[in-house]
This record gives structure tokens, C-alpha cells and sequence, in this order.
């Protein structure tokens, strides 16, 4: 059965096109031959899915072990292990665990993005050979006869043949209002059939689909890191460092060779100058913190999917939002029925029209459902004949005999040519925020089509959806902010921009219509001088996203619904309600669980949070790479001696100093205005210590070489005066001082003294390979109280000078 080829075929998703075909004018009720079937899906013309252009799982774990950063760290304790102490060869572990974090996280990404389809319509009805069969959807083929029906997703697209049907095409307009598709309409793949039945021919299957296209988009991978982004910010130095430590290490190895050193201790010494290089426990701990600070936000219901957009969100200055379902409540209600024709129909006449007109109706949409609410009343009358809204025509009608048929919907559509005796009203009510419909008595006998002389105006339906509680609020803290809020909507632009105004939306009074929007350039100019845009198409949505990015901004942006996806997928920061389209939940980067936007400055300020907390904590783990690099270049080289001090004596200070200290001050409170970039911020705080730390050594490393300075007593100096500076540099993080900084500093600095005493004073009794100090001669003691009083005010010194030009700057 040729059934069963379609099924193995399928299996080995055998898509290559063998050769060219031309296309077959099916007919109706004949369809393809068996034949003609089996030729088009054994040449790759079938409705297979397309290949996901998202990694597998091997490409994942391999993009994440096998890096610059890791292999550069491979080498220096492959070094350690075979020519140096192995002792030195814990900084292995920060990479092990920096790798396994971040194959986690991007695997995560991957399976939400694997999930994501917009056609779930596992069988199809085809017509071949004059015969109706049953097979799976994929088997279908290029200029197969399908019929659709009642309930079914369209899983190609296709060209009507025959009958006729009503489309919810939300994919494509962003209106869940149905669609007439009749002989010789399009029917796009994603869309359902909402009633009715036809015959369409299969026009583009496959790849080659609306929806094949629009998956394959959604399902590319995400690259929403902004250029001042911690993330992306700490790439870019280690990429740096990471190409300028290889000549240097292996300079450094060779002239320390050729000084007369054994190969042990240039081994140590190398590794330890460029491990102290390298940032590797500022990546742990960013991941660290981010952790935290999702699993902080799901306790108020906010699922963060994507762990860099909680940093994204705190630099965003545009915020685009749609009217329904973030300024306003999903739920529409009936505000006010205004009366046209009261001499002829009063009130009561009206209500009792309504109550008929909306009792036949379906709960077909969110309009429809509001007006049989506020009726709440069985219907007098049934209907001869009901044609539902559509958005083609944008009414729906009623007909209870042959001149007695009421429509309901656009005034300007229904009434045509005579809209402008009415217009003003309209517009008045529309300028409220309403939405406005007409009811109106068409006593011709009606076919589809409106004569304006057989027309009565009776009503105006004045409908609105609610504005939440809490918009204007969050509004007003976004804009305090100095973010721009852009509504999106596909509402009349009058109506949207009342609705904005009484959200508190600052500039809302300056509206447009996309409609005029009909080139790149309109749309660029658009963006920054306009607050509201109605009558939005999915398509324009997405093109205002990157207008607004490619102008310079950062931006985020709600949605709820499918025709979403894509203008999600390109923003900076993209959030989804819960309550709405399942696929936008997937491809967002945070979901409101709860679908409440005030939610929103929840994470914002854990953003700030995280950000000006790592900023404070990542100058600790920078003023070591600083100095370790400077000593490096200025002293090694030229003098072919050993770097100060070995990996292993940086464990006192990696704890001490960087460690702890920079894991709880990065979890603290911190809702302060996040200004400047992430790198140069951190730079500028961590150039004081780092300078000094360098100045120190450099005094010592002079002692050492006039005054006859044992290895170890210089390499007990090296620590003592680095960490000095270090508690000097956590003095002034800490400060403004709360009970937890004075905690903190009373710890670390006990512990270091602890810690001092341990490793020197039993030194003797300590294994070879462990933490290597020893206890000072009275005078290294004072040499080294002498260093750290000189390196005091050059500290301070630098700290003020650093911090006047960054206030003289605005930053």
C-alpha cells in the first residue's frame, strides 16, 4: 500500500529534491493518482517538517567544553600537573563548574525552543484517485487535494477549490475574528477552521510554508545580549586576555628557564601569574547570581526562562506594550448604548433588538461575549438566518424574515458613503476610549451586500475593556525610570491612545496609524516621534522592534498571542502572559505566571539588583587580574625572575578577599538607577587597589633583590601586602556599613589572621604540597608595615581622583 511507503518514507525524512517536477492543476474530486503521489514524495515534495536549525545536544555540550578560555586553562594544568606542583592545580574546579553551568542553561533554552510548534494536526483528508483517505499530515504532498473541516489546523497552505469556510487567521492579522474563505482564497498553514468544510489544493508544503518559515525563525537561537551586557562584556575581556597571556606565558617560562630557574618553579610561577590573569570565578559567580535571582522571581510568580534578560530588563528604555491584556483586562464590557433613532425606537425596543440579536449569536469572540452579558436574557425570537462577524467585512447580521435583517459592527463599514452624518459622534465616543459599534435595522432583503437606503441606524454599542488596577502605577514607575513606553495595538488609534492616556502613559495624545506606515523609512521616523500605534499587523510589530533597536534603544516587549512570536523573538527582552498563546510563552524570555503586569518592577529591580551588586563584587576579582598582569609584563620579562607568589598563596586572598566577600555583597538589596557599561564601571572601581597591589609588589620585589630576601619570606610579603590592599579595597565596597558589611569585615579579616598563623606557623608540619607561608623575620615585618602605609595614601589618592572625574563626567 502506497500508505505504508509514505510511513517508512517519513521515518527516514528522506526532503532532497531528486529532480524538478512541474505542478499538477489537481481537480476537486479527483485529486493526485497513487502514482503522482508517490513520484512528488519520493523528490523530497512532501510536508515534512524541516530540519530544526537549533543545535543538538552533542553541538551543545561541545560549544561549551571546547573554548579558547577552557583550552588555555587545559594547557596551564596540564603544565602544573606534569612539571609543576600538583598542588596548584585546583583552579581546575572553577572551569569544570563554569562549563557544566553553562551547558545547563543553554540546554535548558534548547528543549523550551525544541517544544515550540504551531501546527499540531497529526492526519489529514486527501483526495486521490477519486477516493477519500486518511494519512498522516506529513505524507501529504505538493498539490494534494486535502479537506478541511470543522476544528482543523491547516498544516499547508493551500488554495480553496470548492466550498466554503470561516478562518480564524490570528497567526497572520492578530484578530481572532474569522475570515471567509471561499473558491480561489488562500488558506495560510497555522490558521484553523472555525466552520464549514472545503476542498483546497496543496500549494506550498514543507519548508516552503508560512508556518515552516515562521517555526524555523522562532526556532533560531537567541543572541539578545546588549553590548554593555555583563555577560557578553566579560566575553569580550577574557577574549582579550585570553590571546595576550600565550606570548606572555611562554615568554615568561622561556626567560625564567633561561634565569636559572628549574622547571618546577617557572611552571608554578607562570601558572600562577596567568591564573591570576584570568576572571574565572567572575563567571561562576555570575552565574551564581543570576540562579538566585531566578529562583527569587519564581516566588512571586514570575518565570524566568532566559537567565541574562534579568540584566537586559534593567538597561531596557523602551517598553513596547498592546492595549488588551496589559493596559487592559482581556474581558470586554458594554459601557453605554447610545440611541440614534429614539423617536422611532426607544430603550426598551433597543435592549429587546439586542437581546434577539445576540441570544442567536455564538460566544465567538470577546465582543460577542460581553454584549450576551450584558443582555443576560434568552431571546423572543430565533433567527432565520445568522452570518457571523469576520474580519473581511467587519460586521456580523441577524435575519429574522426577508426585510428584517440587523447588522452589528464597524459604523464606517456599515454604513458606507452615509458614515459622515455620524462621524463626529463616533469619533467623539472613540476619543474616550471606547470601542464604538453600530446597530442598525437593514429592512431590504439582505444577500451579503448593504444598500445605505435600506439602512436605519438605531444604536451605538459603546463597549471598553477595563484598565488592570495596577497599569497605571506601573506605568508611572517604568517612566520614572526614564523608559519610554510604546503602545502596540491593533485597535482603532483614537481609541487606543484615550485608553493610554487614562493609563497615565506619558505622550500617549500622540497617535498614528500603521496603516500610513508603509515604508522602512516612515516606520524609522515613526518610532521616536510617536507613542501609539493601531491598527498594527503582526509583520509591523516586528519591524518596529528592530526600528527601534537599530535607533539605539534596548527594548522590551508583552505579548500573549501567536501573531507575537516573531517581534518577541528580536526583542532585547521579551515577556508573555500565562494566560495566553502557549507558543509565546515558549519563545519568551520571562513569563508572568499570573499574567499581572505589575509584576514587572519586581524584576526590574532584581535586575538593578544584580547588576550594581556585580559590578561592586566583580572590581574584587579585577584588581587582582590588574595587578597580576601589570607585575607580570613590567617584571617578569625584563628581569627573568619568578612571579611573587604561586597559585596555592592565592587561596588566603581568593577567599578572603574575592571569594566570600563578593558572594554576599552580591546578594544584597540594591535597587539603585543602573548607569554606564558593566566593564568600564568595573574597571574604574578596581584601578585604585590594582595599582597599588602593583606598586607593593613592585617595592618588594626590589627589596628582594638588594637586601637578600629569602624566596619564601618575599613570597609571605607578596600575600601580606596584596591582601592589605584588598581589605582596603573591601572597606570602601562595604561602606556605607550596615550590621551585615561589619559582620563581614570583622570575619574576613579574623579569618585572615587565622589563616596567616596556620599556614606559617606550621609550615614544618604542613604536606609539600599544600599552602606555602612562613612566619617573617622582625625585619620583613617591618618592611611590610612600611609597604603598606606607602601603598595606603596612594590608594586613597587614586580612589578620589577616579571618582571627581567620573562625577565632573555625569556618570
Amino acid at each position: 500500500m502506497f500508505f505504508e511507503v509514505i510511513t517508512v518514507a517519513t521515518e527516514t525524512r528522506a526532503v532532497r529534491l531528486n529532480r524538478v517536477l512541474p505542478r499538477i492543476e489537481t481537480q476537486a474530486n479527483r485529486g493526485l493518482t497513487n502514482a503522482q503521489a508517490r513520484e512528488r514524495f519520493d523528490n523530497g515534495y512532501s510536508n515534512n517538517k524541516p530540519e530544526s536549525a537549533e543545535k543538538t545536544v552533542l553541538q551543545v555540550i561541545k560549544g561549551h567544553v571546547f573554548t579558547y578560555f577552557n583550552l588555555v586553562f587545559l594547557i596551564l594544568g596540564l603544565c602544573t600537573l606534569f612539571w609543576g606542583s600538583i598542588g596548584n592545580i585546583f583552579f581546575i574546579n572553577v572551569v569544570i563548574i563554569n562549563t557544566i553551568i553553562g551547558t545547563i542553561q543553554e540546554l535548558r533554552s534548547r528543549s523550551a525552543l525544541a517544544k515550540l510548534t504551531f501546527v499540531s494536526a497529526p492526519n489529514a483528508v486527501v483526495i486521490r484517485d477519486g477516493e477519500q483517505r486518511t494519512i498522516p499530515a506529513e505524507s501529504t504532498v505538493l498539490d494534494d487535494v486535502a479537506i478541511f473541516s470543522t476544528g482543523q489546523q491547516i498544516y499547508a497552505d493551500a488554495i480553496v477549490l470548492d466550498g466554503e469556510c470561516h478562518v480564524n487567521e490570528a497567526l497572520v492579522t492578530g484578530e481572532s475574528d474569522e475570515v471567509v474563505k471561499s473558491r480561489g482564497d488562500s488558506l495560510l498553514s497555522g490558521s484553523f477552521i472555525v466552520s464549514g468544510t472545503c476542498v483546497a489544493r496543496l500549494d506550498k508544503v514543507g519548508r516552503d510554508s508560512f508556518v515552516a518559515q515562521l517555526t524555523l525563525d522562532a526556532k533560531k537561537t537567541r543572541n539578545k545580549l546588549s553590548s554593555g551586557g555583563m555577560v557578553s562584556a566579560l566575553k569580550r575581556l577574557v577574549q582579550v586576555i585570553g590571546i595576550a597571556i600565550v606570548p606572555l606565558g611562554i615568554a615568561m617560562f622561556i626567560l625564567q628557564l633561561r634565569g636559572g630557574y628549574e622547571s618546577v618553579n617557572a611552571v608554578d610561577s607562570t601558572v600562577g601569574a596567568l591564573v591570576g590573569m584570568i576572571p574565572d570565578g567572575l563567571y561562576l559567580l555570575v552565574s551564581i547570581t543570576l540562579t538566585v535571582s531566578v529562583l527569587r522571581l519564581a516566588k512571586k510568580r514570575t518565570l524566568v526562562q532566559e537567565m541574562g534578560c534579568v540584566e537586559t530588563l534593567a538597561r531596557v528604555n523602551v517598553l513596547c506594550v498592546d492595549k488588551t491584556g496589559t493596559i487592559t483586562e482581556n474581558n470586554m464590557e458594554v459601557k453605554e448604548i447610545v440611541l440614534l433613532n429614539e423617536d422611532r425606537f426607544n430603550a426598551n425596543d433597543v435592549n429587546g433588538i439586542l437581546t434577539d440579536y445576540v441570544g442567536n449569536m455564538d460566544k465567538e469572540n470577546e465582543t460577542m461575549a460581553a454584549l450576551q452579558a450584558y443582555m443576560n436574557s434568552p431571546p423572543r425570537r430565533h433567527a432565520a438566518n445568522v452570518m457571523p462577524f469576520t474580519s473581511a467585512v467587519k460586521y456580523s447580521a441577524v435575519t429574522f424574515n426577508s426585510d428584517e435583517t440587523y447588522l452589528l459592527g464597524a459604523p464606517e463599514r456599515i454604513m458606507g458613503s452615509s458614515y459622515y452624518k455620524y462621524q463626529s459622534l463616533i469619533e467623539a465616543h472613540s476619543a474616550r476610549g471606547y470601542r464604538v459599534l453600530l446597530l442598525a435595522l437593514y429592512n431590504n432583503r439582505f444577500d451579503g451586500k448593504i444598500d445605505p437606503s435600506g439602512l436605519i441606524p438605531l444604536a451605538l454599542v459603546l463597549l471598553s475593556n477595563r484598565i488592570r488596577p495596577a497599569a497605571p502605577k506601573t506605568f508611572e514607575f517604568f517612566q520614572k525610570q526614564g523608559v519610554k513606553i510604546i503602545v502596540i495595538s491593533g485597535d482603532n488609534p483614537m481609541t487606543v491612545s484615550q485608553i493610554a492616556r487614562e493609563a497615565g502613559i506619558d505622550g500617549a495624545e500622540r497617535f498614528i496609524d500603521a496603516v500610513e506606515l508603509t515604508t522602512d523609512r516612515k516606520l524609522r521616523r515613526a518610532v521616536e516621534e510617536y507613542v501609539v500605534f493601531g491598527r498594527v499587523t503582526p509583520d509591523q510589530k516586528r519591524r518596529l522592534v528592530r526600528a527601534l533597536k537599530k535607533s539605539g534603544h534596548t527594548v522590551a516587549m508583552t505579548g500573549d498571542g501567536v501573531n507575537d512570536v516573531l517581534a518577541l523573538k528580536d526583542a532585547n527582552c521579551s515577556i508573555a502572559m500565562a494566560s495566553g498563546s502557549e507558543v509565546a510563552s515558549q519563545v519568551a524570555d520571562i513569563v508572568l505566571l499570573d499574567s499581572d503586569f505589575s509584576a514587572m518592577p519586581a524584576v526590574v529591580m532584581e535586575g538593578r539588583r544584580v547588576i550594581n551588586n556585580l559590578q561592586r563584587s566583580a572590581s574584587l576579582f579585577i584588581m587582582k587580574n590588574i595587578f597580576s598582569f601589570l607585575f607580570a609584563i613590567s617584571i617578569t620579562i625584563p628581569f627573568q625572575t619568578l612571579f611573587p607568589m604561586e597559585g596555592l598563596q592565592f587561596t588566603l586572598y581568593n577567599m578572603l578577599i574575592i571569594g566570600a566577600p563578593s558572594f554576599i555583597l552580591a546578594m544584597e538589596p540594591n535597587h539603585s538607577i543602573v548607569s554606564g557599561k558593566f566593564l568600564i564601571n568595573v574597571f574604574r572601581s578596581a584601578l585604585p587597589a590594582g595599582l597599588a597591589s602593583f606598586l607593593g609588589l613592585v617595592i618588594v620585589f626590589v627589596l628582594y633583590n638588594n637586601f637578600d630576601i629569602p624566596t619564601l619570606q618575599m613570597q609571605t610579603m607578596s600575600v601580606y601586602t596584596v591582601t592589605f590592599v584588598g581589605f582596603l579595597m573591601l572597606f570602601r565596597l562595604c561602606r556605607p556599613f550596615n550590621l551585615l558589611r561589619i559582620i563581614l569585615m570583622i570575619t574576613m579579616l579574623f579569618g585572615f589572621i587565622i589563616g596567616a598563623i596556620l599556614f606559617s606557623g606550621f609550615a614544618d608540619i604542613m604536606p609539600a604540597n599544600f599552602v606555602r607561608l612562613t612566619a617573617l623575620n622582625w625585619s620583613n615585618i617591618f618592611w611590610t608595615m612600611a609597604i603598606c602605609a606607602v601603598v595606603t595614601p596612594i590608594f586613597a589618592l587614586l580612589t578620589y581622583v577616579l571618582r571627581h572625574r567620573r562625577r565632573s563626567q555625569g556618570v
